[in-house]
């Protein structure tokens, strides 16, 4: 079960939910709630379907159980995502998201809700010291 995420509006925490129980049933996205996904999350919608389907997004996992995000963004670079705390350090997340208040997150972060509702995110496990050194930005895995 996904955890309820506090930043996020009800409405969406509700698709998201509908997308598990769907594609857990089908395999799919049914297009309902694909137009749903792109009404309430506008263009990065379809971006961050796409970095899901490029399978672009890594969840890391430590022994002591921290849990961080990594994807691949469409530019090549590496973005670590924090869903724990709703970051991402994209340019389009400090700008979008904080600056102007346009959207409530990137189509990096979206990627990853999408993955936990698909189960579609890579694991890789990394050493305690390893997420220590990445959750303080000195080490990108």
């Amino acid at each position: 079960m996904l955890k309820m995420r506090s930043f996020l509006p009800a409405v969406a925490e509700q698709l998201f939910r509908d997308i598990k129980k769907t594609y857990e049933e089908t395999s799919q996205i049914p297009d309902d709630l694909l137009i749903a996904l792109k009404f309430v999350f506008g263009p990065c919608a379809l971006q961050a379907l796409d970095l899901v389907d490029q399978h672009s997004v890594t969840c890391l996992l430590s022994p002591s159980g921290r849990k961080a995000f990594q994807v691949m963004g469409g530019s090549g670079r590496l973005y670590t995502c924090f869903v724990s705390c709703h970051y991402c350090p994209c340019p389009a997340f400090a700008y979008t998201v904080l600056r102007r208040n346009e959207g409530p997150l990137c189509k990096h972060i979206l990627a990853v809700y999408l993955c936990q509702a698909m189960g579609g995110a890579q694991q890789e496990s990394v050493s305690d010291q390893q997420m220590s050194l990445l959750l303080s930005g000195t080490e990108a895995l």
